[in-house]
């Protein structure tokens, strides 16, 4: 007889909602979700999946919280897919389901996301993901889901626990994902996957969200787009690079073919900001800046691009606070 895994979703946005969906296949699994602004239609109805990679399927949670504390019990894996705005107050938040045996998963953009939760739980697990799924919720509790999935996880590494331990909870997470069916790697240094990605979102994040232009405009704006585009990208592997992140220089011809081959996208960033919500900011583009402030490596470009993004993100957040 296999033994119960207890598993907590906090996050229950677009992709938090399809790995709720990836462990819900899992017959050990015992799914609790938190939800937010969909608590009343997942509550309700279930979670709705339509994906063009596993069909159609409604995902009936063992239980519907709007807050960890409301579970009233701790959990194998708490898996944090919220976006990383305002990431020091969520482990505050967690404190009444983590256990001595808890393994947190972070699946997540950006990079530094994982400090605060290591602060808080020294006694935990940390796995951190990368993602790129693409999925939307336009109605709250329904979930569509393309062909873009793939994932690499990792562990982030804790020297005050056994290795064995710590590869045995990410060999069973990693299970979870197989029997679930979805696409990943098993990487030994996922820090480089995290920076790789922040390499394509302080890029495309940024820029979409300051032009309100979808990618390829944007490089057909003017002869300067590319060129801007490729410097920023530049200085953030420099700091990567100064972290003692390898990532190599070709990374920016691969993720600019990468964008060619595609049509023309916004981002979540420029999504957020259409829709009057706060950016995820500061894992993006504070931890860049912050890091090559630190090791004195020049990011002009990239600095002056946070700067700016801080003002449209005040304007959001003035405006979310007159009207509340």
């Amino acid at each position: 007889m296999s033994q119960q895994i207890d598993v907590l979703l906090y996050g229950l946005g677009a992709i938090g909602s399809f790995y709720a969906f990836i462990l819900s296949r899992c017959k050990e699994v015992r799914l609790t979700v938190v939800a937010r602004s969909n608590y009343e239609a997942v509550k309700s109805n279930g979670l709705k999946v339509i994906s063009e990679n596993h069909g159609e399927h409604v995902v009936q949670p063992f239980k519907v919280v709007k807050t960890p504390a409301e579970a009233d019990q701790t959990f194998d894996y708490i898996v944090c897919a919220h976006k990383a705005i305002g990431q020091d107050a969520v482990p505050e938040q967690l404190k009444p389901v983590v256990g001595d045996k808890t393994t947190i998963v972070l699946i997540q953009n950006g990079v530094g996301n994982e400090e605060p939760f290591r602060a808080a739980f020294p006694q935990c697990t940390i796995l951190s993901c990368v993602t790129w799924v693409g999925a939307r919720q336009n109605t709250p509790g329904v979930i569509n889901h393309t062909k873009s999935e793939d994932m690499q996880i990792g562990l982030f590494p804790n020297n005050d626990l056994d290795k064995a331990t710590e590869k045995a909870r990410l060999d069973k997470f990693a299970g979870l994902l197989t029997e679930g069916k979805t696409v990943f790697q098993v990487v030994d240094n996922v820090q480089v996957q995290r920076w790789e990605k922040v390499v394509w979102n302080a890029a495309w994040n940024s820029i979409t969200t300051l032009t309100m232009l979808d990618t390829q405009t944007w490089l057909k704006s003017s002869p300067d787009a590319m060129p801007l585009t490729r410097k920023v990208m530049a200085e953030v592997i420099d700091v990567a690079k100064k972290c003692g992140v390898p990532l190599e220089y070709e990374l920016i011809d691969r993720l600019i073919n990468k964008i060619l081959a595609m049509p023309g996208i916004g981002s979540s960033m420029q999504t957020d900001a259409k829709n009057g919500r706060p950016l995820e900011l500061d894992v993006i583009l504070g931890t860049p800046v912050r890091k090559g402030r630190e090791l004195g490596v020049s990011i002009p470009t990239v600095e002056t691009i946070y700067v700016l993004l801080l003002g449209v993100n005040r304007r959001l957040e003035n405006a979310l606070s007159s009207s509340s």
